[in-house]
């Protein structure tokens, strides 16, 4: 790419992070040809819905000033006209092309454009650097705006970032980079919509692929759905499982989340309640066992399945295991390993000694030579690092996740609310509305072995977590 090029440097300002379900709120366009600026242009756009206070704070934006701003479907063809016969350069672009390109569909037209993405471009020449926002962009670069957040402002910042780049930066070095900065267009299966790839959100969330009559195929979830739905449809190798599935799906639905733990709490909550044909590796909570002493002081440790028991029980309970086939392995692995006494601990049936003690496996518990309160104590020892923990906290909460980016999809500060009570997830929240009703609805499940495990993961690497007792308290606001 070099300066004979005809380039438009966009920006966009939006109600939210998502195109399939935000709208443009300003376009700023700024053309260049042969390494000439030709024309700048900007407009406000009626969005015809409420631009959030954040977001109004964030782009000086507010739903008043739009109110009598043209549709976008009164400027499609001005834009169009400005953006034909160019390559589309933006500041992170598959999220301003994602959006003009709902935005033309919307009023029936195919918009597609060879598109430069100027955070992949930073990335490449300036591998260095651990930022490439448009801030971090214009601070090294020491490039100024005097309309930062609005979008001819911000378009004009990346023109002035091209030309810096053009006088700072080798001709073959500059054009090889570019090449690789250049968004490349996924190949998806002919029976999904066309545009479906620029609407997925490089965003966490969890996602579902139905297939004919809208059977449910595959449940999923990723840090950036994008990433993980075209790996998984349109990067597939032939043969695979994953191009099987491909060739089968349909439709495709999500739920962006504030990060990896509304995500995994989704996909877990979904995987429960549904039956998705391709989710091998999700197995049913069903079959869940864990081992528990026999409380008569006999020795002898129980396969018991978890949905069996009370919650008071589970305190006294060791491991979860995907089946009573999986706990037994697990027990008779730490015999071997402790020598302990099949035969007290339930796993042999014989006569006489067991056979580890013939063996010399075996300290003698099951003929006296060990004393049983001894062996007892040893196999209590043994099976303690796999207690099951209590709820650590008073009841019900809410445990907050902040969004990736400092932001979520709605354009709110703060992330999302997970309502949390002894190891069962009932919803998220991102509104006080929200938030109430889950503070009082009933739990269907008091111990969910899979959002147990992801919860036990996540208080291990985040030692410090944000959250509140929603019994009896409540909160004002979580934006």
């Amino acid at each position: 790419m070099d300066a004979a090029d005809n380039l438009v440097f966009v920006d966009l300002e939006t109600t939210g992070g998502n195109p399939a379900y935000h709208r443009i709120t300003e376009v700023g366009i700024v053309r260049v040809q042969n390494g000439v600026l030709i024309e700048e242009w900007s407009s406000l756009v009626n969005p015809e819905c409420p631009i959030s206070p954040y977001i109004q704070a964030f782009t000086g934006i507010s739903s008043e000033m739009v109110a009598d701003a043209p549709l976008f479907a009164d400027l499609a063809e001005t834009v169009l006209k400005k953006l034909h016969g160019a390559v589309f350069v933006a500041h992170n672009a598959r999220f301003d092309y994602s959006f003009l390109r709902s935005e033309f569909r919307k009023t029936g037209i195919d918009f597609a454009a060879e598109v430069l993405c100027t955070v992949r471009l930073s990335r490449r020449l300036f591998p260095e650097h651990a930022r490439h926002n448009l801030d971090a962009v214009m601070q090294r670069h020491s490039l100024v705006c005097s309309a930062r957040h609005r979008a001819l402002g911000d378009a004009r910042v990346l023109w002035d970032l091209w030309s810096k780049l053009q006088r700072d930066t080798p001709a073959d070095l500059l054009s090889s980079a570019a090449a690789h900065a250049v968004l490349s267009v996924p190949k998806l299966p002919g029976h999904l919509p066309p545009g479906l790839a620029d609407e997925l959100p490089d965003m966490p969330g969890a996602y579902r692929l139905y297939g004919d009559n809208d059977v449910l195929l595959y449940i999923g979830k990723g840090n950036s759905l994008r990433t993980r739905i075209l790996t998984q449809l349109a990067d597939a190798r032939d043969g695979s499982r994953d191009a099987q599935l491909a060739a089968q799906v349909r439709r495709v639905d999500w739920v962006q989340t504030a990060g990896e733990l509304g995500a995994m709490l989704r996909e877990s909550s979904w995987s429960r309640t549904q039956k998705p044909l391709y989710n091998r590796g999700l197995r049913s909570d069903a079959d869940s066992a864990t081992l528990r002493a026999a409380a008569d002081g006999s020795g002898r440790v129980h396969m018991q399945r978890i949905d069996t028991l009370e919650a008071d029980d589970l305190l006294h309970s060791f491991g979860v295991f995907h089946s009573e086939k999986d706990a037994r392995k697990a027990l008779t692995d730490i015999a071997r390993a402790q020598q302990l006494c099949f035969k007290v601990l339930g796993l042999e049936q014989s006569a006489g000694s067991c056979f580890a003690l013939q063996v010399g496996k075996c300290r003698g518990a099951c003929t006296g030579k060990e004393p049983l309160v001894l062996h007892n104590m040893r196999v209590q020892m043994a099976l303690s690092a796999l207690k099951i923990k209590s709820w650590p906290f008073p009841g019900r909460i809410a445990l907050r996740e902040r969004a990736v980016g400092g932001f979520a999809a709605d354009g709110t500060r703060g992330g999302a609310f997970h309502v949390l009570e002894r190891w069962a997830y009932l919803g998220s929240a991102r509104c006080e509305d929200d938030l109430a009703d889950l503070s009082t609805r009933r739990a269907d499940a008091a111990f969910d072995v899979a959002v147990y495990k992801i919860l036990l993961r996540y208080f291990s690497q985040h030692p410090k977590i944000d959250w509140h007792d929603l019994v009896p308290k409540k909160i004002a606001d979580v934006s």
